[in-house]
């Protein structure tokens, strides 16, 4: 296999990763990975249509991981402040704690910001659970999908 090719399923397997590691794009590295591929290729392998495809496979990944938990918090009743505050407090733990600092972050806080605004232990329970299970459920979509495309691109590169 030559370099690019090399380069390219790296890329996409990388991609793979960053689907469940957080701040780090997934979607966007599976993207770059098959039009890295096909470039090399002089944009003969794969099709046009599979090119099209798996880069829509790609930017849907990108959607997931922008907005998944979020539409799955306001899903739950969570407000935008909720949310915001959410985020923000899951971004700091993640840099203290790693992953499971985010998802402690986020689902604390969403319970904390609708107990104080609401009083209501379990309303803000339900939405801390609804919050926290979006992001862990857009994370296994993220997964599914560039691991999806990276089969997809081995496929056609092995064969």
């Amino acid at each position: 296999m030559e370099p690019l090719t090399w380069l390219a399923l790296g890329l996409v397997a990388l991609g793979v990763l960053g689907a469940v590691l957080p701040l780090v794009p997934g979607g966007l590295l599976s993207v770059v990975g098959v039009l890295v591929y096909w470039w090399s290729t002089g944009y003969a392998e794969p099709s046009v249509l599979l090119v099209a495809v798996l880069v829509g496979v790609g930017l849907l990944t990108m959607l997931v991981d922008y907005f998944g938990g979020a539409i799955a918090a306001r899903a739950g009743g969570a407000s935008a402040l909720t949310t915001a505050a959410a985020v923000l407090v899951g971004l700091v733990l993640l840099l203290v704690a790693g992953p499971i600092g985010f998802v402690l972050g986020l689902a604390a806080t969403v319970f904390a910001v609708e107990f104080a605004q609401h009083a209501d232990a379990e309303a803000g329970l339900r939405v801390a659970l609804y919050s926290t299970v979006g992001v862990l459920a857009s994370t296994v979509v993220q997964v599914a999908l560039t691991g999806a495309v990276f089969v997809a691109l081995a496929l056609v590169v092995l064969l």
